[in-house]
Formats: structure tokens, C-alpha cells, sequence
């Protein structure tokens, strides 16, 4: 026997959680359904911080949706009593030259944003955490910091479950069958019958979106721990998060001391190692970590002390790496929804009600044009030349 809801929210990482809450909100009878359990190790909203930042050097675009980001992780932590959210600054550091600082400065006065500039010097006096060379700056976004992920996602799936959403973990669905009377989602267990459907799988979307097959592709991503040498550079309070540009060899990230594992870094996309999503992480090795050992034995001395643990998660990642948040083509009914490629958690917010107003009408207010299929299309028929 079917049973009916409005919207089904398929997968309640941080984007389907998110957006199962802001449907309750709505009144909407909406069910959400996740195979494994809230925040597990095998998706990508697990490891205790997630950076937020509003100098958006990838993109100016994506500012807009940062603050509306903000204004909706201060609503959701002042219902819910409990922080989310915590201001450090974030240190975007390297050449002028170089992406991350060029794009960070970009979007700041693009968009008005307040930002601070610091070379070596200024650095060895106001951060002493870490190095710079000579010839390399830092930008500092000072309403930068980090999110708690396990935290917002549990939060969210508290408010939907007091807003009235029916929520179903260890529960797989194998299909999704439009119809003339709506959309049968078919799982392992039951078959509902839906208004509306909202796909956001994480690694597991070509399964049901096969539009995504060798475009949404997961790969595998090591971050680690490491008790600081100097614990007074390190401390939070003290140190900002920071994004750091290391040209050819890529980017890293990382965060100050905020639990007893003390220090955490990662490098952005690791090695860019692909992964089967239905087969466990691969296990942390050798050469993961010791990429991550160089790098914050060169880069951030103070903290370089006793490496505690190591951990693997995973991106999700398009050709463009932007975010794909549209209405299928095929079927208006469904929305699909992969908006990470690596960087997407601080965006969880807003991603929530932009999917919650794909599903209910069609459409948004928030500016989401570069994250359609269509552009999505013009990126790859670019890269191939026609």
C-alpha cells in the first residue's frame, strides 16, 4: 500500500536534512528518507568542522548565497538554542597572484565586504602560527569561521521532526517511478506515493539520477589531527581557520585548536582518487598522510606536533566543481540536488530553502541560474570545444 506525502526528501545528509526542515516549516507533509544513519562516516557531513566564509574566491556569484546562508544558520541556532556556527576569521594566504587570494578580493569589493591584508611581518606579529615567505600575503575574512556539521544536521532533523516531517533511516530507495498520479518512490521496505521529489544522495545521485553517471563523481579525501606545539598560537580564539594556496600542489585547509584532537587540516580534494560509493572509505595510508605531515610541518610550525588521528570522507564532484541545484529536465516533479564538489557544507542554510522552492514552486528568488543542468551543459560542451 502506497502512502501519501507531498515531498519526499531523499537522502538527509546536510542538504536533505536541511531541506526536509525548511518543508515542515512550510506545512508540507514531506517524508524524509535516508539509507544509513544521520552524519556517517561513509558521506561527507561528518569530521567536526566544516569552514564558512563570505570572501568567495571561487566565484563572486556565490556571495548572495552566503549571506542568505548566515541569516538562516542564526535562525535555525536562535530555535534551536545551541550554536552552529563560530566566528574565528578565515586566513585566505598566498601571492597576490595566486586564485584563492585574487578571487577572495575580488568578491570582498565586489560585494562590499570587510577584509584585512597582512604581509610576513604583520603575520608574524598578529597570527604566529604560521609561515608565510617572503613574496606571500593573507586576506583575512573577518565574519569568516566554521560550522559544526554533525550538529546542523542533527539540528535540522530535530526541527523537521518538531515540525511534523516523517523521518526514516536504514531505509534505501531502489527506485523513483513517476506516474500520471505522482511519483512512487520504491524503497527496501515500502513504496510511497509522492507530489514531489527531492534527490540528494551525496555520492549515491547517479544511482537515481542517471543524467549524472561520470559527471557527479565521488572521490576520497583524508583530513588529520595534530596536537599543537604551541598551543597559545593555536588556540581558538587565537588562530583563524585559513584556505592556503599552494599553486600546482593545490590548496589546503584548516582549522584551529576547538576539541582535544587539537589542530585539523586537509588538502582540498586530496589526490583526487575516485571511489566506488556502496564500498567503504579506502583506509587512511602512508602517503596521505604524509602530504598532510609536510604541509603543516613547513606551513604551520606551531602546530605541528603529534599527529593523533586520521580520517578519510568523501567530495562529490562535478566538471565544473560548482553546484548542480535544478529541476530535471525530463520531469518537473523532480528536483535534483548535488551542490557541494568539495565545498558546499557552509552553504547547507540556504541550499535547504532553495530546494524547499524548487519543490513547492517551481522556482526561487535566490540567484541559482550557474547551477542548472543548462549550465552544466554549456561547461561541458566548453571543455570539449563545440
Amino acid at each position: 500500500m502506497s502512502t501519501q506525502f507531498d515531498v519526499a526528501v531523499i537522502g538527509l545528509g546536510a542538504m536533505g536534512s536541511a531541506t526536509v526542515a525548511h518543508l515542515a516549516a512550510r506545512g508540507v507533509r514531506v517524508i524524509g528518507l535516508e539509507a544509513a544513519f544521520p552524519a556517517h562516516a561513509q558521506g561527507s557531513s561528518h569530521g567536526d568542522s566544516r569552514l564558512i566564509r563570505l570572501g568567495y574566491f571561487e566565484d563572486p556569484s556565490y556571495v548572495p548565497l552566503l549571506q542568505r546562508a548566515y541569516e538562516n544558520w542564526r535562525a535555525m541556532e536562535q530555535r534551536l538554542r545551541e550554536q552552529v556556527l563560530t566566528i574565528t576569521g578565515v586566513l585566505q594566504i598566498g601571492r597576490p597572484e595566486d586564485k584563492i587570494v585574487k578571487g577572495t578580493q575580488a568578491s570582498a569589493e565586489l560585494h562590499g565586504l570587510a577584509s584585512e591584508v597582512f604581509d610576513r611581518e604583520a603575520m608574524l606579529r598578529r597570527f604566529p602560527a604560521f609561515a608565510l615567505d617572503e613574496d606571500e600575503i593573507a586576506v583575512l575574512d573577518p565574519e569568516g569561521g566554521f560550522l559544526r556539521p554533525e550538529a546542523a544536521i542533527f539540528g535540522y532533523l530535530r526541527l523537521a521532526a518538531a515540525d511534523g516531517a516523517v523521518l526514516h533511516f536504514g531505509e534505501k530507495v531502489t527506485a523513483i517511478e513517476p506516474g500520471d498520479g505522482g511519483v512512487e518512490i520504491v524503497t527496501d521496505t515500502a513504496r510511497y506515493r509522492v507530489g514531489k521529489v527531492v534527490v540528494s544522495t551525496g555520492s549515491w545521485i547517479p544511482e537515481l539520477v542517471p543524467q549524472l553517471r561520470g559527471l557527479a563523481v565521488p572521490i576520497r579525501v583524508v583530513v588529520a589531527w595534530y596536537q599543537p606545539r604551541d598551543g597559545f598560537a593555536t588556540a581558538l580564539g587565537r588562530m583563524p581557520a585559513f584556505i592556503r594556496d599552494e599553486g600546482e600542489t593545490g590548496s589546503f585547509f584548516g582549522f584551529p585548536v576547538i576539541g582535544p584532537d587539537g589542530v585539523k587540516v586537509g588538502k582540498h580534494a586530496h589526490f583526487r582518487e575516485e571511489i566506488d560509493p556502496n564500498r567503504p572509505n579506502p583506509p587512511v595510508n602512508d602517503a596521505d598522510v604524509a602530504v598532510l605531515d609536510d604541509f603543516i610541518t613547513r606551513r604551520l610550525p606551531a602546530a605541528a606536533g603529534l599527529r593523533v588521528r586520521a580520517i578519510t570522507c568523501r567530495y562529490t564532484m562535478l566538471p565544473s566543481e560548482d553546484f548542480l541545484m535544478d529541476i530535471l529536465p525530463s520531469d518537473p516533479r523532480i528536483v535534483v540536488a548535488s551542490p557541494c564538489s568539495g565545498h558546499g557544507f557552509k552553504f547547507t542554510s540556504v541550499v535547504g530553502e532553495i530546494l524547499a522552492d524548487l519543490a513547492l514552486e517551481g522556482g526561487t528568488q535566490l540567484p541559482i541560474e550557474a547551477f542548472s543542468f543548462a549550465a552544466m551543459d554549456r561547461f561541458m560542451k566548453a571543455r570539449q570545444g563545440k
